[in-house]
């Protein structure tokens, strides 16, 4: 991995958050990127790409995530997602402290979920502009799981919250995007595995806690920018062709629906093929999302 600028960043409760840092050269601006669910940051290109445009390039591993994993931490796991917003609010006042006053924050996936809630909660940090990468804002599950589903996991998420619902998500979209399976990418199975970290009930009551939130509506006065591919193809018991050209992890049709309720000025841009990580699609997939943000952020930023 290109040597990047790593800072711990300490936390209430001896827990622990890693900023990564790739430098621009003469930069004036900056990007703070928050990752999904079963993440981390990874993305070297995503960061090359940015920090070529004049970008200082600021990566967050939140807590019980890849780099800030620590012996005896459940990966990934969370009772309230707005515990996040400790580590997003010192990772912005290390950004202040390093010159940057505004900046543009990029996330995927969960952190589409846990990004726009914290700038909700925070309108006096300055941001140019939020960019999300095909963003998680409902279940990908049928209706039932949305309904009565999700009050079953509200109750039981209060009483066991530890207890496995999934051992994953299967491995499909992982040998999507591996190189030693179907994709291009390198990364650390042991922060991402394929099949993803088992899923706990306090965990799901978390996210479905933030859904609720965010489809009520936020009033998010930066401009906002929601990229997404042109199709899903959710629930496969085994990888296919399908699974290069579509969003094998989230339905985004819940991204065009909710989306538009983020605030007073969100542009939504469908990216043709794309993956669920749309920055991990195939050239010339990539290349077009990568330009769409260079696009908008040149008209807001």
């Amino acid at each position: 991995m290109t040597e990047y600028d790593v800072r711990t960043l300490e936390l209430a409760g001896g827990k622990v958050a890693t900023l990564v840092k790739l430098a621009a050269e003469n930069a004036t601006k900056a990007i703070l990127y928050v990752h999904g669910w079963s993440d981390y940051f990874f993305q070297e290109h995503v960061a090359a790409h940015f920090t070529a445009q004049g970008y200082d390039f600021y990566a967050l591993d939140l807590r019980g995530y890849g780099r800030s994993l620590r012996d005896g931490d459940l990966p990934n796991f969370t009772l309230d997602i707005t515990e996040y917003f400790e580590e997003l609010d010192a990772a912005a006042a290390k950004l202040h402290e390093d010159g940057h006053e505004r900046f543009v924050v990029m996330a995927h996936s969960t952190g589409g979920l846990i990004t726009p809630l914290w700038l909700n909660e925070r309108p006096d940090v300055k941001v140019d502009a939020l960019v999300l990468n095909s963003p998680w804002f409902e279940l990908a599950e049928p209706g039932v799981m949305k309904g009565v589903g999700t009050s079953v996991v509200k109750l039981v998420g209060r009483i066991a919250p530890k207890l496995v619902l999934r051992k994953g998500l299967g491995p499909v979209y992982g040998q999507s995007i591996h190189r030693d399976h179907h994709g291009e990418w390198e990364f650390d199975l042991r922060m991402k595995p394929l099949m993803a970290f088992p899923v706990h009930a306090g965990w799901l009551r978390a996210i479905r806690l933030g859904h609720a939130r965010l489809q009520q509506g936020l009033d998010i006065t930066a401009p906002v920018l929601i990229l997404h591919s042109s199709r899903s193809h959710l629930h496969a018991k085994a990888w296919s062709q399908d699974a290069m050209v579509a969003d094998t992890v989230l339905d985004v049709a819940d991204m065009i629906k909710f989306g538009p309720g983020l605030g007073k000025n969100v542009t939504l841009v469908e990216i043709t093929d794309g993956l669920h990580d749309l920055f991990l699609s195939a050239e010339p997939v990539r290349t077009k999302a990568l330009a769409e943000v260079d696009a908008f952020l040149a008209k807001v930023s």
